[in-house]
Formats: structure tokens, sequence, C-alpha cells
């Protein structure tokens, strides 16, 4: 299961034949928002700025992309990154840095609020609606999150054959893994793609069909979830099949941002 994991980190760095072990135990301390530099910030090679990583208690988990909005606040990614599901409630603290890459937030940390998923989601965690939706603030910030990032467009209703981008962050890396192939129908409501190298925290990484070369942005149709909570094995990922319900899910979502 790709469902969010806060990991035991052990990190050795020798700098100038210095050997410094620093072992973090346990959760490590949650980063504080910060501004975006002043030097003109860059995603990872091959990656959309609009893509980055959710973070809680210090640590990446999940993944999470901006989708455009009248308010240019709003945020989509799996369902199961930002609430537990049947029994359990929506997670507090997550940020979110869009371009994360190595270790560095080019446009700084956003703050995760009003998230949204669906009541069949809270009420049975129906892997047909692990998709979810939430808004993005940063302290200070005079622009909003998609005119300094970019967005993707929500399509609903498409098909379930289509050429994709699929971009999502391993727990175990600083950086995001990037694919593309064509996706297909796994079930009534599932896609399903085969794509090398999506392990655990990839969950709710963008499908993005139609893909701008040089923007890097385009529509998106899935994101990383749905059965098995986006796949036991990392080379096939699975999404909920965007419909009329989450179609109903953003309108709630830009309605109240």
């Amino acid at each position: 299961m790709r469902r969010p994991a806060v990991l035991l980190v052990l990190a050795a760095v020798l700098l100038l034949g210095a050997a410094f072990v620093v072992v973090f135990a346990g959760r490590r301390t949650q980063p504080a928002a910060t501004t975006a530099p002043e030097a003109a910030p860059v995603a990872a090679p091959d990656s959309s700025p609009a893509v980055g990583a959710l973070f809680l208690d210090g640590s990446h988990y999940c993944t999470a992309s901006v989708v455009h909005s009248q308010q240019g606040d709003v945020l989509l990614t799996a369902a199961h990154c930002i609430h537990d599901g049947e029994g359990g409630d929506y997670l507090t603290g997550v940020t979110f840095a869009p371009g994360y890459h190595d270790g560095v937030a080019p446009f700084g940390f956003w703050t995760v609020s009003d998230e949204l998923v669906a009541p069949g989601w809270t009420a049975s965690s129906d892997q047909d609606l692990d998709v979810g939706f939430a808004t993005a603030h940063q302290a200070g910030a005079t622009k909003s999150l998609e005119s300094l990032v970019g967005a993707n467009t929500l399509a609903t209703g498409g098909e379930f054959e289509q050429a994709i981008t699929l971009t999502g962050y391993p727990d175990d890396s600083e950086t995001p893994a990037v694919c593309r192939n064509t996706t297909s129908r796994q079930d009534t409501y599932q896609l399903k793609v085969d794509c090398a190298g999506f392990p655990t925290g990839t969950s709710g990484g963008p499908w993005v069909a139609d893909q701008d070369p040089r923007t890097r942005l385009g529509t998106v149709i899935g994101v990383i979830g749905g059965f098995e909570y986006g796949g036991d094995d990392p080379d096939t990922s699975y999404s909920s099949y965007f419909d009329t319900d989450v179609q109903a899910l953003y309108r709630q979502t830009t309605a109240r941002a």
C-alpha cells in the first residue's frame, strides 16, 4: 500500500574527509513556512513546478499538484493522503512544497487546509473515491500559488486510454519520479498505468494528459490511489476514475476557497 509513512532516517555525510553522522529518531521537526527565494526558482528537471511533495512532521509522505481555479490555491491529491478513511479523520499539520527537489523547496512551504474528500471515502474507504482536494496558503505571500507555479486543468468523464505523464515523490527519494505511458481500464471506476519506480510516497501524484512540453502543464485525469491505495507493485499504479463525484468535490472546494 502507498499509504503515508514517517521514516526513520540515517544520513551519513562526508565533508573534506571528516565524517558526520546525524541520526533522526522518530519524527523530524516540521519545516517552517518560508517565502519564495529572490532568485528565479526552478523545479526538478523534467518535472512540473505545479507538482510537489506533501510533508507531515518534517518528512514528505505523499504527492499533490495544483489544479486550476479562480482563486489559484487548489490542490489535488489522493483521499488517503489527507484523510484516514473509514473511522478516521483529516490529517492536520500538512504542508505542500511545489517543485520540491534535492532537499530544496524552491517556492517555499504552503499550509494545507480546507481538505475535502467524498462521503463514500469517510464512510467506507471506497477505493473508487480515493481523490481529495485542499487549498494551500503561505504567510506573507503576495501572489497566488497558481500564479507562481502554474496549474493543470481538471478533466472528468474522459477516455480510459490516454497518453499521460505520471509524477510522484518516492519516500526514499528527494527528487520526483517521472514516467510517460498510456493508461488502461482496470475496473468500472479504476484506471491503470505501467510505470516503473513509483513506490510508497507517490500516492496523489497526478496523471497529466496533453502535457505542454514547454510548461509541463496539461489536463489531469487521475492521481495515484484507488485500487490497493495506488497499488502494491511499484511498477504498476492505479487511479480512481474522475467522474461526476470528483467534479462535485472540485466545485465544493472552489466554492468555499
